[in-house]
Protein backbone atom coordinates (compact mmCIF):
# COMPACT_ATOMS: atom_id res chain seq x y z
CA UNK A 1 0.00 0.00 0.00
CA UNK A 2 1.45 3.35 -0.99
CA UNK A 3 0.42 6.48 0.80
CA UNK A 4 0.21 9.27 -1.77
CA UNK A 5 2.38 12.18 -0.75
CA UNK A 6 3.16 15.16 -2.94
CA UNK A 7 6.51 16.28 -1.53
CA UNK A 8 6.83 19.05 -4.13
CA UNK A 9 3.38 20.37 -3.25
CA UNK A 10 4.27 20.20 0.44
CA UNK A 11 7.53 22.05 -0.25
CA UNK A 12 5.67 24.74 -2.18
CA UNK A 13 3.09 25.21 0.57
CA UNK A 14 5.84 25.60 3.14
CA UNK A 15 7.74 28.16 1.07
CA UNK A 16 4.51 30.08 0.34
CA UNK A 17 3.88 30.21 4.07
CA UNK A 18 7.27 31.84 4.58
CA UNK A 19 9.43 28.85 5.48
CA UNK A 20 12.95 29.25 4.03
CA UNK A 21 13.52 26.98 0.99
CA UNK A 22 16.35 25.00 2.59
CA UNK A 23 14.22 24.25 5.64
CA UNK A 24 11.15 23.42 3.51
CA UNK A 25 13.24 21.03 1.41
CA UNK A 26 14.55 19.22 4.50
CA UNK A 27 11.06 18.97 5.98
CA UNK A 28 9.58 17.61 2.76
CA UNK A 29 12.36 15.03 2.39
CA UNK A 30 12.11 14.02 6.04
CA UNK A 31 8.36 13.57 5.87
CA UNK A 32 8.72 11.50 2.71
CA UNK A 33 11.24 9.24 4.51
CA UNK A 34 8.91 8.82 7.49
CA UNK A 35 6.02 7.89 5.22
CA UNK A 36 8.17 5.44 3.25
CA UNK A 37 9.46 3.67 6.36
CA UNK A 38 6.21 3.53 8.34
CA UNK A 39 3.74 2.52 5.66
CA UNK A 40 4.95 -1.09 5.88
CA UNK A 41 3.37 -1.22 9.34
CA UNK A 42 -0.05 -0.02 8.23
CA UNK A 43 -2.89 -2.44 7.59
CA UNK A 44 -5.61 -1.97 5.01
CA UNK A 45 -9.20 -3.13 5.39
CA UNK A 46 -8.29 -5.98 3.04
CA UNK A 47 -5.41 -7.01 5.33
CA UNK A 48 -7.68 -6.95 8.37
CA UNK A 49 -10.38 -8.95 6.58
CA UNK A 50 -7.82 -11.61 5.63
CA UNK A 51 -6.67 -11.89 9.24
CA UNK A 52 -10.28 -12.09 10.42
CA UNK A 53 -11.04 -14.93 8.00
CA UNK A 54 -7.90 -16.78 9.05
CA UNK A 55 -8.74 -16.42 12.75
CA UNK A 56 -12.30 -17.61 12.20
CA UNK A 57 -10.97 -20.68 10.36
CA UNK A 58 -8.50 -21.39 13.16
CA UNK A 59 -11.26 -21.09 15.77
CA UNK A 60 -13.52 -23.50 13.84
CA UNK A 61 -10.68 -26.02 13.52
CA UNK A 62 -9.93 -25.72 17.23
CA UNK A 63 -13.58 -26.26 18.08
CA UNK A 64 -13.69 -29.37 15.88
CA UNK A 65 -10.56 -30.79 17.53
CA UNK A 66 -12.04 -30.12 20.97
CA UNK A 67 -15.30 -31.86 20.08
CA UNK A 68 -13.41 -34.89 18.74
CA UNK A 69 -11.27 -35.07 21.89
CA UNK A 70 -14.31 -34.79 24.14
CA UNK A 71 -16.06 -37.52 22.16
CA UNK A 72 -13.03 -39.79 22.50
CA UNK A 73 -12.84 -39.13 26.25
CA UNK A 74 -16.54 -39.86 26.61
CA UNK A 75 -16.12 -43.17 24.79
CA UNK A 76 -13.12 -44.14 26.94
CA UNK A 77 -14.82 -43.23 30.20
CA UNK A 78 -18.00 -45.00 29.14
CA UNK A 79 -15.94 -48.12 28.46
CA UNK A 80 -14.26 -47.85 31.85
CA UNK A 81 -17.59 -47.44 33.64
CA UNK A 82 -19.12 -50.38 31.78
CA UNK A 83 -16.07 -52.48 32.64
CA UNK A 84 -16.38 -51.60 36.29
CA UNK A 85 -20.11 -52.37 36.28
CA UNK A 86 -19.42 -55.83 34.86
CA UNK A 87 -17.05 -56.50 37.76
CA UNK A 88 -19.57 -55.46 40.40
CA UNK A 89 -21.83 -58.39 41.40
Amino acid sequence: MDIPFDSLGYFEKLTQAGVPEAQAKVQAESLREVIDTTQQYLATKKDLEAVKIELQRDIRESEQRTIIRLGALLAVYSGIILGILKLVP
